[in-house]
């Protein structure tokens, strides 16, 4: 516990890119490879209800080796970027490959980890104008289908916590933004957020955290990250920059020569993951 306290006081007081690397999990070069012989986790596709958009939508829920429903599990909710779906981390991130390794060596929390549409319209494909204002809107429309819909039903169909100590939220670009966004804006909800290279959606830091002690405490794990040559890198700086001036306990990590893309983001899955839902 004592390790993990000045872990997390350490990278958050933004030191320098060689001194963070020092401190972060080590990644081997099969993180993201299948393994043989482990136990493996597994993808189901879901389709649920939806208020918020007037249909039934679609998720993938990945559940950890050994998963029983007479056991109690965490919930990671992962977002993907503009330019995907549901569908993305699976297809170019492997998470769920990356996740049974980590549990194979016995470092993870059980958890589940949901993969949902951040698109919240009835056409919520990534096709045409994927920049279109209505598809963006659809963005920011996401957090009521997420916490009114979504959230509800995998608390009504799986063995879950329903607290927020127990339910994290992160995502990659324009998911990193939405997280960010509806994380720290529903702390009462939300202990653990992260923000993987996130986007220009991403809310100005003054409000995204308005009250920096009432945020402090009720956090329990802040993550920021982006690759050290992603154009974007300004977002994740200028949150890092109003977190430290505010004294607010987080983890900021640049990837040295990183850019926008899943090289980064598997890493960042890799990382993230381990520190979640323990003491």
């Amino acid at each position: 516990m004592e390790k993990k306290i000045a872990f997390l006081l350490y990278v958050s007081l933004g030191l320098s890119q060689a001194q963070s690397q020092e401190i972060l999990p080590t990644i081997p070069d099969y993180f993201d490879v299948v393994t043989a012989d482990i136990m493996k986790g597994k993808v189901d596709t879901i389709h649920y209800p939806s208020k918020t958009v007037g249909n039934d939508r679609t998720a993938l829920v990945y559940t950890p080796p050994g998963f029983t429903k007479d056991a109690k599990y965490s919930v990671l909710y992962l977002l993907h970027g503009i330019g995907g779906d549901e569908f993305e981390w699976l297809t170019n991130g492997q998470p769920h490959v990356i996740l049974d390794n980590l549990y194979a060596g016995e470092k993870l929390a059980p958890m589940l980890v949901v993969l949902p549409n951040g698109r919240a319209m009835k056409n919520d494909r990534a096709e045409g104008n994927i920049f279109d204002r209505e598809k963006v809107a659809a963005f920011a429309a996401f957090e009521k289908d997420l916490l009114t819909d979504l959230i509800p039903y995998i608390e009504a169909n799986y063995p879950v916590y329903m607290d927020r100590e127990h339910r994290a939220i992160a995502g990659l670009s324009m998911g990193g933004g939405q997280s960010l966004n509806i994380g720290l804006g529903n702390l009462d909800k939300f202990a653990w957020v992260g923000g993987f290279s996130s986007a220009p959606n991403t809310k100005p830091p003054v409000e995204l955290i308005p009250d920096p002690k009432a945020a402090g405490k009720a956090l329990s794990l802040l993550w920021v990250s982006c690759g050290g040559q992603d154009n974007l890198i300004r977002i994740s700086q200028q949150l890092h920059e109003y977190l430290d001036t505010n004294g607010i306990p987080h983890v900021y990590h640049v990837e040295a020569g990183g850019k926008h893309d899943f090289a980064v983001w598997k890493k960042d899955l890799f990382r993230f993951s381990q520190l979640l839902f323990k003491p």
